[in-house]
């Protein structure tokens, strides 16, 4: 047996766990989009592709899809914005620099429904930690979660300041990658701090933005637990994603069938997205 064919031997556990615990469910969640199936008995019929076009004509969708673009692509942007100037920032060096980096990662090793429920006592309208320090100068409640855009845009904020570790860990690493000679080249020519920033280092950091950006934005389009600890699960709360409103359809009003429709479209919206998102980075380094 050649070295080439014994190497290849080594895919087959990897392979063999992908097409079960991944490929498997997905094309059987597939065949359960086309039933009626509850999720709890084992009969069911074949409906065709009547959930799909419920699914087109549910009037929840066009809110949940506007949602989950504003979690995918708005806790990317921020996530990358803050993660890169705290990368640039701990790139220098000063006492207490690791413990500075400690600390912003911090918040990635926490379970994000914990930190959903520590927010959810911090914004609740009874007992909430910012409307108890808001009334002690006299101002009165606010119910932080009840608008809609507003839970939408505390949930960003929320994903953004728990997931921006990853970013600055990413962008750190593509700078300590950079060598200085570029960094000294441009200060001996005379170029400033930040045209240097942004005509040396930041096209050098291309691959380390592609990966960052395609990490919190698949991370950002399934979010999950930090909208089930902050929202009731009913889809009036308007402050649904997919992945809960496909768990709400599922668990709460026990529609398997359509809850695998749900699946399949958020599959297909990740997949979409991720690859002409890709497509784009990568245009974007070869350019630089």
């Amino acid at each position: 047996m050649s070295a080439t064919r014994r190497l290849n031997l080594f895919y087959v556990p990897a392979l063999a766990i992908f097409a079960v615990f991944v490929f498997y469910p997905f094309v059987d969640g597939v065949r359960i989009s086309f039933t009626n199936w509850n999720g709890f008995l084992p009969d069911y019929d074949y409906i065709g592709l009547a959930n799909y076009r419920e699914f087109f004509q549910d009037p929840v969708i066009a809110r949940t899809f506007r949602n989950t673009i504003i979690y995918g692509f708005g806790s990317t942007l921020f996530q990358n914005i803050i993660g890169l100037s705290l990368a640039v920032f701990l790139d220098t060096k000063f006492r207490g620099r690791g413990l500075v980096r400690t600390i912003c990662y911090l918040p990635v090793m926490i379970s994000p429904l914990i930190m959903g429920y520590i927010i959810f006592y911090i914004v609740q309208f009874r007992g909430g930690a910012l409307n108890d320090i808001m009334m002690l100068f006299g101002a009165d409640r606010v119910d932080w979660m009840a608008d809609p855009n507003r839970a939408v845009n505390i949930i960003v904020i929320v994903n953004t300041l728990q997931y921006m570790g990853i970013s600055m860990v990413i962008y750190l690493a593509g700078l300590q990658n950079i060598p200085n000679m570029y960094k000294e080249a441009a200060m001996v020519d005379g170029v400033g701090a930040w045209p240097r920033f942004w005509h040396v280092t930041f096209p050098l950091l291309a691959p380390a933005m592609s990966a960052s950006i395609i990490i919190n934005l698949i991370g950002g389009l399934r979010l999950f637990e930090i909208i089930r600890a902050l929202t009731p699960v009913m889809p009036a709360s308007g402050a649904h994603s997919f992945v809960t409103y496909l768990t709400w359809a599922y668990f709460n009003n026990q529609r398997a069938g359509y809850s695998a429709t749900i699946g399949v479209f958020t599959f297909l919206l990740i997949l979409v997205v991720t690859i002409v998102t890709l497509k784009l980075l990568d245009r974007r380094e070869v350019t630089m």
